[in-house]
């Protein structure tokens, strides 16, 4: 535990009862009541989680727009001043490093939230890329960090900063304490993403809870994310699997000009992936389904393993994510999912598993 990076939130996560447990190299709550309890709180009113463990990346000066799209794969000449994008960083065969989300805080200048585990490699790979005109600020220690998700965010937010505004969907903003708020999120629904100084994140984390809003750990937010069917990296995303394989083409501009692992993508597309990220639905109870456990066909052969599996507190049925060959990704197909001794019947349906405002 001793070499764990400890998030400046985590005496409060203590002061709550938290479950702590490592997770990408931090200390951090994995869930205060239950897991059900607090997914269900941000499906139906608002919850709070601590993302203090991101990466926050500046890239500021007259060359950040073309060094910086030179190694993303969504266009950021797109952006005004205010708005974010969801964008994926590539490594030379095409595979990800990381995917993140990139804002346009000021005309020369762009904020990057990154991903825990991704910092130190994220940082290391922007600064052996970036040339003259281009600079990088990694302030990932300077900053707190929550998550505000929910229907009820908003009202949340109007209690605890009632003479500020919410930036528009995908948008940023800095208010007048100098917090930044990013209107994103990782679970579906309404919400917010809130960056202040740490020295006062447990002010504002108090704050945030007094106006309502249910703390989360680590155990809500991956369920509530993969009934989006959103991407884990380090799971569902990884170095050896591309953005073609991994459903993600969207955010991956090929008409732009080049950028690090482009051709790859663009011949990827052409001749179509053979093997894609596909999404399974139990079509019975059973146990939940986890990562590596293995995927069959109807015939009971291996054909690929979970990158993430969960039993949905939405549903109330098992789901989970898988490269599979592409003749088994076709919606409808019937699979298997072996839990244990026992092989589970399944199918593949289409993403997201859950639709936030619908009935199980």
């Amino acid at each position: 535990m001793s070499d764990l990076h400890h998030s400046p939130l985590e005496s409060a996560h203590l002061s709550l009862g938290a479950r702590m447990v490592p997770f990408a190299g931090w200390n951090m709550p994995v869930q205060y009541s239950s897991i059900i309890d607090e997914h269900r709180a941000v499906r139906q009113k608002v919850g709070i989680f601590d993302i203090s463990h991101m990466g926050q990346v500046f890239i500021s000066g007259p060359g950040a727009l073309d060094q910086l799209n030179r190694l993303l794969t969504n266009d950021l000449a797109r952006l005004a001043v205010g708005e974010g994008q969801y964008t994926i960083m590539l490594n030379e065969n095409g595979g990800v490093i990381d995917d993140l989300i990139a804002y346009r805080s000021a005309a020369d200048e762009y904020f990057l939230v990154i991903n825990a585990s991704k910092i130190d490699e994220d940082v290391a790979w922007l600064a052996s890329h970036l040339s003259n005109g281009a600079t990088m600020r990694n302030e990932s220690e300077k900053w707190a960090g929550m998550a505000i998700q929910g229907p009820q965010a908003t009202q949340v937010f109007a209690r605890v900063f009632p003479a500020e505004s919410l930036p528009p969907r995908n948008g940023i903003a800095t208010l007048a304490d100098g917090s930044i708020v990013c209107r994103t999120g990782y679970t579906g629904e309404d919400g917010f993403e809130f960056f202040c100084p740490a020295a006062v994140g447990i002010t504002i984390w108090k704050k945030f809870i007094a106006a309502s809003a249910a703390p989360c750990g680590l155990g809500a937010r991956d369920t509530l994310r993969l009934e989006m069917g959103f991407p884990l990296n380090g799971n569902d995303l990884a170095p050896d699997r591309t953005p073609i394989e991994a459903g993600l083409g969207f955010f991956c501009d090929l008409q732009k000009s080049a950028f690090t692992g482009r051709e790859i993508l663009a011949q990827q597309k052409f001749d179509g992936p053979q093997l894609k990220l596909t999404a399974i639905r139990c079509t019975e109870k059973s146990p939940p389904p986890r990562a590596h456990y293995p995927v069959l066909d109807s015939d009971g052969r291996t054909i690929g393993e979970l990158s993430s599996g969960a039993l949905s507190p939405s549903l109330s049925i098992g789901i989970g994510m898988a490269y599979l060959p592409a003749e088994y990704s076709k919606l409808g197909t019937r699979l298997q999912i072996q839990i244990r001794d026992r092989a589970f019947p399944a199918e593949v349906v289409k993403k997201p598993f859950y639709r936030p405002g619908s009935q199980a």
